[in-house]
């Protein structure tokens, strides 16, 4: 079965938990003592139904406040597909949240709610998908219970969503679906509420949409983490490097480079735990040895002869700041990129982004927490990559502070 990764995004109170708390207990993937308990709290509460948004909401601040602080992940299956959901914060103070959970994510959910349409956190959660490369997009339109199911209601908020999302350039499918995640209608079964609506329940498009031609299969990229040498009597003269493939096909026979030194060879064979293979494509895990000898360690890449990426010290990207204290001047910091890691130095920040308007803020001159923007960094050691565009392995980043070792940025390599 594939898998399927996708993120809930919303304003506070659109309802993002409760939604994943129906996807779950009408997919009949969580546990009786999980209901029992989420039952026994929401009594507690005085609430006057259970809460579903308790199935994710494990934070006591987050019971306490009935908002999302962290990224909860949750992972169910139906026999179609398995999923791997993140449910990201809505105030704007958690943006680094959502930027976190969306990194990986194939899918990303947009909540509205009904009674208030588009709004700014609507537009800053779209631009935030459209800027972390997640091309398909579903905007669910929720509570709609409230609204009398109306379909005039849904309509208007279905032209407004994409009045907004034509200016955006990287989102290529976007599906809105009418839902009620209280209630249940169109999560997983459809609902008897909605008959004007046509289309398919939630489930049974996040079961069927296509996320298949998102790899990169043409641009062959090995980063190498770790180099295998088990110098037993069985396997005397074995050494092989293994990692994860990042982008395109390698085969037996194939001409490679590696990078920095530019030695090339030719794949011998594909390890796995389960055996030989005849082609590694991304994003498997495998061992790679070589015809050649060649000192290889861990931060090289390995790559097609006559597809070579980027190399270069001098780095345009976007990046979202993480940390609560405002970027330095000139500031120094690590990267981490792949499996390498360098120094780095902030060399310019070109402009900062509104994301409510999309407008560029120029001569910001620095960065505080949850700003997104664009900056030029110079590397102590050339780095290999792609843009994020074309590539969203090779192609990111993250910045760490040497001094407390904390995660200060993530990076979108342009």
């Amino acid at each position: 079965m594939d898998l399927l990764r996708f993120t809930t995004a919303g304003s506070v109170d659109d309802g993002k938990s409760t939604l994943i708390g129906r996807l779950l207990y009408d997919s009949k993937s969580i546990f009786e003592d999980q209901l029992e308990a989420i039952e026994e709290t929401s009594k507690r509460r005085g609430d006057g139904h259970v809460d579903l948004a308790l199935l994710t909401d494990g934070l006591k601040a987050e019971r306490e406040q009935g908002i999302t602080i962290d990224v909860a992940y949750r992972y169910f299956a139906t026999p179609k597909r398995k999923f791997i959901i993140a449910d990201t914060p809505g105030h704007i103070q958690y943006t680094r949240n959502m930027v976190t959970g969306a990194s990986t994510a194939n899918l990303a959910i947009i909540l509205v709610d009904a009674r208030k349409g588009v709004i700014e956190q609507t537009k800053r959660h779209s631009f935030i998908a459209n800027l972390l490369r997640i091309q398909h997009v579903v905007v669910a339109v929720n509570k709609m219970d409230l609204v009398d199911y109306s379909q005039e209601v849904y309509e208007q908020i279905v032209k407004d969503y994409q009045e907004f999302a034509s200016r955006l350039d990287n989102i290529v499918d976007i599906t809105p679906i009418p839902i009620s995640a209280l209630n249940g209608d169109n999560v997983v079964d459809k609902s008897t509420n909605m008959p004007w609506f046509q289309g398919p329940s939630l489930l049974y498009h996040l079961e069927h949409v296509y996320v298949g031609g998102e790899e990169n299969h043409v641009d062959a990229r090995f980063p190498v983490q770790w180099v295998i040498r088990p110098q037993s009597d069985e396997w005397h003269d074995f050494r092989g490097y293994a990692g994860r493939v990042a982008g395109g096909v390698f085969k037996p026979g194939d001409e490679i480079s590696v990078l920095p030194s530019g030695f090339t060879s030719r794949v011998k064979s594909i390890h796995t735990a389960n055996g030989n293979l005849d082609e590694a494509f991304a994003p498997q895990s495998v061992t790679l040895t070589l015809t050649d000898e060649i000192d290889i360690s861990r931060g090289d890449m390995i790559v097609k002869k006559n597809n070579p990426p980027t190399i270069s010290q001098d780095i345009e990207a976007m990046i979202c700041w993480f940390s609560n204290k405002p970027m330095a001047s000139r500031a120094k910091l690590l990267l981490r990129h792949t499996s390498r890691e360098m120094q780095a130095i902030v060399s310019e920040v070109k402009y900062l982004v509104d994301i409510n308007t999309l407008h560029k803020i120029e001569g910001a001159g620095t960065f505080a927490m949850n700003d997104i923007g664009r900056i030029s960094l110079r590397t102590a050691q050339p780095v290999i990559h792609d843009s994020y565009r074309r590539n969203r392995q090779t192609g990111s980043f993250i910045l760490i502070d040497p001094g407390s070792n904390e995660t200060v940025a993530a990076g979108m390599i342009i």
